[in-house]
């Protein structure tokens, strides 16, 4: 197999792991985030939470639940605040756990855009039906039900007056199938969970991560010309909303060039091509590069480019059609 590597541009990433654990840190006119310590390979430096407003807020993203992150929510509020919503941009494990105590502390209702595993495309509920072997369910909050289900184009939000504020939801699938994005009204902040981080592009694993659906969210993204920052659920604040997604569009279209020339070469399982494709990943990632391989693959068997040999699973080998 021939190994194609990536042309040499330099990414919006921003590495620098410094945080401030437990601290509320103002972001943005109205808004203040909370780290949490659970950094990870997959996390970075921990979960960003957001707590949205004055006086009555709104909770993005509890996180785990973690008392010492849920204690440090807690403990930013001003006197006289009280947490009057949360929001939960999806359904994984370091995202939505900490909704549930938080709730039964404040009484907030849980607002997310459904249970854990709603919202798949055509595509991976037909795979899904026909008892396809795609593995995946990495960190998900398999039990998570919100009380209510906000979905695309939906708003919640707290009267007027300086402490006022609305949060508009975007249905964003792609990393996860329940994913949304929550627009603060009025002030160009898009708070963008897992969709677009600050620090590295996200894990699309199927069922519930899907290549196809993430790609046109990227696209839809980048056709919000309102959106001034951005404030995800890992890493640092991205400044440049148009640049970063100009990149991982671009990424993302290089990853497909890159499989479809693995395949020229002679028919592959998602190792060997992740393997041939990643050449400078940090080998304990390599189990999620296969999933984006995989995401990618079942995409384009989607558009009638690829074929697996024999029935269809996670350990499929494929070849061009």
């Amino acid at each position: 197999m021939t190994r194609e590597r990536p042309r040499k541009v330099k990414d919006p990433f921003d590495k620098n792991p410094d945080v401030a654990y437990g601290v509320a840190e103002r972001v943005a006119p109205g808004v203040r985030r909370i780290t949490c310590r659970n950094p990870s390979a997959m996390t970075f430096s921990g979960t960003r939470s957001y707590l949205v407003g004055e006086g009555e807020l709104a909770l993005i993203d509890p996180g785990p639940d973690d008392r010492e992150h849920l204690a440090a929510i807690a403990a930013a509020l001003e006197p006289g605040e009280r947490i009057a919503h949360i929001v939960v941009t999806h359904s994984h494990v370091d995202h939505s756990p900490g909704a549930r105590p938080v709730a039964a502390a404040t009484g907030a209702p849980v607002h997310a855009f459904g249970p854990h595993g709603s919202g798949l495309s055509e595509t991976m509920r037909r795979l899904e039906a026909d008892g396809v072997a795609l593995g995946g369910g990495e960190g998900g909050d398999a039990g998570f039900r919100p009380d209510h289900a906000l979905g695309e184009g939906e708003t919640i939000g707290v009267g007027g007056g300086a402490g006022g504020w609305a949060l508009t939801a975007l249905h964003t699938p792609g990393h996860l199938s329940n994913h949304i994005c929550l627009e603060l009204e009025g002030s160009g902040v898009l708070f963008t969970g897992d969709t677009v981080m600050g620090w590295a592009t996200t894990l699309v694993s199927p069922p519930e991560g899907d290549m196809a659906a993430f790609m046109a969210t990227l696209r839809r993204l980048a056709g919000r010309r309102q959106d001034r920052l951005y404030l995800p659920g890992h890493g640092h604040p991205v400044t440049d909303p148009a640049a970063m997604l100009g990149f991982q569009i671009a990424h993302r279209e290089q990853r497909v060039a890159q499989i479809l020339a693995g395949l020229a070469a002679g028919p592959a399982d998602t190792g060997q091509l992740a393997r041939a494709i990643y050449t400078e990943l940090d080998p304990v990632l390599l189990p999620a590069a296969r999933r984006n391989v995989l995401a990618t693959l079942i995409g384009l068997m989607d558009q009638g480019r690829v074929a697996a040999r024999g029935p269809l699973s996670a350990l499929a080998v494929f070849e061009l059609v």
